[in-house]
């Protein structure tokens, strides 16, 4: 037993230090944004303004894990960039828990069809097919067993949070 939780944490630390950490959040990046695109454009669950906020957060760990895949590794680009990762769940989380008071009634009500961005970072007209807003916040799609996707993404979003603090401590005593 102690051999094998050793072995789970040799290959976290592994995993977590390596580029493939990158890799993965890239590919668990353009799945989230596969789903959300198949809940709009098959299902016909047009999206929210939160849920284009979630969208963007999404975008932003999935390109940065990117440019992390491409940069070399050195200890000035790895600390800051699990840095910016963290950050960037950690806002993930933020419009998601909103999203989820929200459809359970608890939000402070403010949802619009303008995401109210400057023209200089006008994501819902360069790529609106991805970031326009369609829907007024309420609710979210049932995801399976009668959870809806908010919640799931709750959960979603606080171990992203996990990992990504692991990863930056791991980097952190490793480098």
């Amino acid at each position: 037993m102690v051999k094998t939780a050793s072995s789970v944490i040799g290959f976290l630390h592994a995993l977590l230090t390596t580029k493939w950490y990158w890799a993965l959040l890239v590919a668990l990046g353009i799945f989230m944004e596969g789903v959300a695109l198949y809940y709009q454009y098959v299902v016909g669950d047009d999206p929210c303004q939160i849920c284009i906020h979630t969208r963007i957060w999404v975008a932003a760990f999935t390109l940065l894990a990117l440019l992390m895949c491409l940069l070399p590794r050195r200890k000035a680009v790895s600390i800051p960039g699990h840095l910016l990762c963290v950050t960037a769940m950690i806002g993930f989380w933020e419009r998601c828990q909103y999203l989820l008071d929200v459809e359970n009634g608890k939000g402070n009500g403010s949802c619009e069809f303008f995401l109210g961005f400057p023209d200089w970072f006008a994501l819902d007209k360069w790529f609106p097919f991805l970031f326009e807003v369609r829907n007024l916040c309420g609710f979210t799609p049932e995801i399976f067993w009668g959870i809806s996707m908010a919640q799931m993404l709750i959960v979603v979003a606080w171990s992203l949070i996990a990992v990504s603090l692991l990863a930056l401590v791991l980097n952190i005593s490793k480098l």
